[in-house]
């Protein structure tokens, strides 16, 4: 009996998110790490199936890092980063596609399928969805077949997370001519959540949160301000890959998401444990002065 009148609690603790999300649309960024472990890749699923069935409006961009550099190394197509961009030449841009918008992607629909959900996979091409130039170099490196978001036509996924669906979306686009760049998923993530005025904006990561200290796990930043992030960047506390994922927090922020969060998306259930408890488990970024409402 005990364990039964904990469940319902946990259950009433949820019952206030639940009430505030109801109708609102979340954007999840999931990808790389997150992705690497089956049982915890199971209950990601479950978390946004779940969403969608409580009156949520989940939207899942996913990313694919670790895949690609696999299918690249295996096809013998050098492939580098620079500033936690992957710089693509125009045969690793054909090996991104085909790893994003097709195996990648479509393994996602499957899982959530398979759990009652009803999930459709497009990428970027897809109605337009995200249109791009060519990104201008970065300290004087080219990037390749990077792409820099110019337009996101958000009807095609409006249309279907307004309805009965979880659109899941790989992150290439397309320029004036139908050239297939790759892009930043997080900086896709993020352009997708200001276009359709999201709620949240959650990206799941293989770390905590956003840590004060790096090197000292007690130091994890559950609320921070866009002002306080820019602070730790110019420290150089947050550096490397991390840096298109707190520019994409800031991004959302500044134009129209309510909050935006950093998780780790190697435990079991983490967008739940974020979003529908008290306590939660990551780091919120919030545009201005800070408090602990989820």
């Amino acid at each position: 009996m005990n364990t039964l009148i904990y469940k319902a609690n946990i259950l009433i603790e949820a019952l206030p998110y639940i009430q505030k999300l109801n109708g609102k649309t979340v954007v999840i960024k999931y990808g790389g790490n997150a992705m690497i472990d089956s049982e915890i890749t199971k209950t990601i699923m479950e978390d946004i199936t779940l969403l969608k069935y409580v009156g949520v409006n989940p939207v899942v961009v996913h990313g694919g890092g670790p895949q690609i550099s696999r299918m690249l190394n295996a096809m013998d197509i050098k492939s580098k980063f620079y500033k936690g961009l992957r710089v693509t030449n125009k045969d690793a841009v054909n090996v991104v596609e085909m790893v994003l918008a097709g195996s990648i992607n479509k393994e996602i629909v499957s899982q959530l399928n398979a759990l009652g959900g009803k999930a459709i996979g497009i990428c970027g091409k897809d109605g337009n969805l995200i249109e791009v130039e060519k990104a201008a170099p970065v300290e004087g490196v080219d990037l390749g077949f990077v792409g820099e978001v110019s337009k996101i036509n958000s009807r095609i996924i409006e249309v279907l997370a307004d309805d009965e669906y979880i659109p899941v979306i790989a992150p290439i686009g397309t320029d004036k001519k139908g050239q297939s760049y790759n892009i930043n998923a997080d900086i896709v993530a993020s352009e997708i959540a200001i276009a359709l005025k999201a709620e949240k904006l959650i990206y799941l990561t293989d770390i905590d949160g956003i840590f004060l200290d790096p090197t000292n796990n007690e130091s994890l930043i559950s609320v921070i301000s866009v002002p306080e992030i820019h602070k730790l960047i110019k420290k150089g506390i947050i550096d490397g890959g991390m840096i298109p994922k707190v520019l994409g927090c800031i991004k959302g922020v500044e134009e129209g998401v309510n909050k935006t969060h950093i998780l780790n998306g190697t435990i079991p259930h983490p967008i739940l444990l974020e979003i529908f408890t008290d306590k939660g488990i990551g780091t919120m970024v919030e545009k201005g002065d800070h408090n602990s409402e989820n």
